[in-house]
């Protein structure tokens, strides 16, 4: 292993029910490859040897996860998910806790219908901010025209778009300042949509460390077939 790559845990949560797949169970738990999107998301964590555990979060219900091969691996740890993704991964931290991790330890959070994440943009983002004093994250630069647009949807102004970029996962944060911006971001009711944006909350500037674009999260059907068409097409 790099010696420039730090240890990490790594939180997954995986509560939703993905309703704009419209499918007839929740979207981590249809079939790419062989494997539902959950394990080949998983996966490439569990096949890191600087990962010191896993937490994933689900729904209290869920049916499914029993079945997979995985759920019976001593290094994942189960908690139940919140109602939106901010609680899921709170209740993990709070978990990793109990389990006796530092403030100081790196978590790495990561969409559990983002199965295509490389090993490669795995290792970059932990050497790259492996003493970064803040964090960050993946992010992509956006390469579309980009438009603001009215309530009634007619444009409003052209966005530059040189300076915006799509945030991934994982985003990687230390254990103790990630807890507590959540935790407060979540009393405070701001709004937040991923771990990035709570750190931005709380006053801090993640750094964006660029990936692959073909590491997309599985939104909608279409999302489905073109990973599967790319899977198909492997050697």
């Amino acid at each position: 292993m790099n010696s420039s790559i730090p240890a990490f845990w790594a939180v997954v949560p995986a509560a939703g029910v993905g309703a704009r797949m419209a499918a007839d169970r929740p979207k981590q738990y249809l079939q790419l490859g062989g494997r539902t999107i959950l394990e080949h998301s998983l996966g490439c964590f569990l096949e890191h040897p600087a990962l010191k555990g896993l937490v994933v979060s689900l729904a209290v219900d869920d049916p499914y996860w029993p079945g997979l091969p995985c759920a019976s691996d001593s290094r994942i740890q189960r908690v139940d998910g919140g109602a939106e993704r901010s609680g899921s991964v709170l209740n993990a931290l709070l978990h990793l806790h109990a389990l006796g991790a530092d403030d100081d330890d790196w978590v790495l959070v990561h969409d559990a219908a983002r199965p295509n994440l490389s090993r490669d943009d795995l290792d970059k983002l932990l050497s790259e901010l492996a003493d970064d004093p803040v964090g960050g994250l993946l992010a992509v630069p956006a390469r579309d025209t980009l438009k603001r647009i009215d309530k009634h949807g007619r444009v409003v102004e052209t966005v530059d778009r040189s300076v915006i970029w799509q945030a991934y996962t994982p985003q990687m944060f230390r254990l103790g300042p990630l807890h507590r911006a959540l935790a407060d971001s979540l009393v405070a009711d701001a709004l937040i949509t991923d771990e990035a944006s709570a750190m931005e909350w709380a006053g801090l500037a993640p750094r964006l460390i660029e990936g692959r674009s073909d590491n997309l999260k599985v939104t909608r059907p279409e999302d489905l077939e073109w990973l599967r068409q790319r899977w198909a097409n492997r050697p």
